[in-house]
């Protein structure tokens, strides 16, 4: 019986070494603290997209490190993207200019319970704000500039008109 227990003992170590990794991954980020940068697309000029882009580096009291997190950006969830670098993040968003209009940008970041209990709320029709995120970046999207209400060429083909048409009649009143 004593081979029986030895077995049981091993039998159980093992099964412990595989939960360990799955226990350890649910861990929660204890007391975060968030540095971010944000940017928004300034011009419609050379884009078609508003593209709203918040990087941020996270560190977690309790040292957990590489965490899946996920946005909510106005009821969108989206994945954070992993960078190479330890513990920093991008998420972006992008859609037409007039689908993102200048304004205050609230994104949510959750970890991974979180998300499911976000995901829950949203699949049974239940308000989310009450919904506690791991931490909130704000994003402030000043709108975008769609150039001058004048075009250059044709504030140049103008001007050449003008003079053009100053000459001519300069030119008429010398020879009369």
């Amino acid at each position: 019986t004593s081979s029986d227990m030895a077995a049981t003992s091993q039998m159980l170590f093992i099964i412990g070494l595989f939960l360990l990794p799955v226990l350890a991954y649910g861990d929660t980020c204890l007391a975060p603290v968030v540095k971010s940068e944000t940017y928004s697309t300034p011009e419609a000029i050379v884009s078609t997209d508003t593209v709203l882009i918040a990087e941020f580096t996270l560190t977690c009291k309790n040292n957990l490190k590489n965490i899946n997190l996920y946005a909510d950006i106005g009821g969108r969830t989206i994945p954070a993207t992993k960078s190479i670098e330890q513990n920093k993040y991008q998420i972006s968003i992008s859609d037409e200019h007039k689908k993102l209009p200048p304004g205050s940008y609230e994104i949510r970041v959750f970890d991974e319970e979180g998300f499911a209990a976000l995901r829950k709320a949203q699949r049974s029709g239940e308000s989310t704000e009450s919904l506690k995120p791991l931490f909130t970046i704000t994003l402030n999207h000043p709108g975008i500039w769609s150039g001058p209400l004048v075009q250059s060429e044709f504030v140049a083909a103008m001007t050449a008109i003008i003079v053009w048409w100053l000459a001519y009649t300069a030119r008429g009143k010398l020879l009369s």
